[in-house]
């Protein structure tokens, strides 16, 4: 199987027929929409925010608060870092994001990283933390521990920017290996959609906003 992202399986999860276009096939290329080029956008503010100490633009100035928080923290901080896992077996290694045999590819906005511990921060520009879906973070942290050995304990936190909510938990090294299974039922049911090479769609309110405009059940072609 190819490597795997929390992006790219909660693609599946949303509708195996629309990763088929997007991953597999790959005769459909995902444009993204406006809420996702303006997600882009801030990312990139806040990257260079916090690392370079550039000036947030006008219309992202209402997250200079919540990153001013970040910044006080004290520790190296990295932003957007790429994280590649191999596994073998149950055995995780670090690789390269682009590594011949990566299984997992991750980025983190920002992680904070000082002695034993780290913060591990996520950006988020939906409304609200109603939908919050935790799993990134623990992804996120089993690749930190991976990657960082030195680190023990990890805070992270999904951090809803427009509503400045914090959705957070903690990690802890010599959990690491669970972490990663947290996508196992998932990563089981997309083997078997592989082998078999069946992709069913699944009608929903998301289907308005999907680019496979082929399918039966995508609301572009009404």
């Amino acid at each position: 199987m190819t490597a795997w992202s929390y992006s790219s399986i909660s693609t599946f999860k949303q509708c195996p027929k629309k990763y088929y276009h997007l991953k597999v096939a790959r005769d459909v290329k995902d444009v993204g929409s406006s809420a996702m080029l303006y997600g882009n956008e801030l990312h990139s503010a806040a990257e260079e925010y916090i690392r370079d100490g550039n000036s947030l633009p006008d219309k992202f100035s209402f997250i200079q608060k919540s990153l001013d928080s970040l910044n006080k923290i004290e520790g190296d901080k990295h932003c957007e870092i790429r994280m590649g896992i191999t596994k073998d077996g149950t055995n995780y290694s670090p690789s390269k994001f682009f590594g011949k045999n990566v299984w997992w590819r991750g980025i983190a906005d920002l992680l904070i990283t000082n002695g034993d511990k780290a913060y591990l921060i996520d950006y988020k520009t939906g409304k609200n933390a109603r939908y919050a879906d935790t799993k990134q973070l623990d992804l996120l942290a089993a690749a930190t521990f991976t990657h960082f050995p030195e680190i023990k304990h990890i805070k992270s936190a999904l951090l809803y920017v427009v509503s400045n909510e914090f959705v957070g938990k903690e990690h802890k090294a010599e959990l690491y290996k669970s972490y990663f299974t947290v996508f196992d039922d998932e990563l089981e049911r997309l083997e078997v959609a592989m082998e078999k090479e069946v992709w069913n769609a699944v009608d929903g309110p998301l289907c308005a906003y999907c680019p496979v405009t082929s399918c039966e059940h995508n609301r572009k072609r009404l």
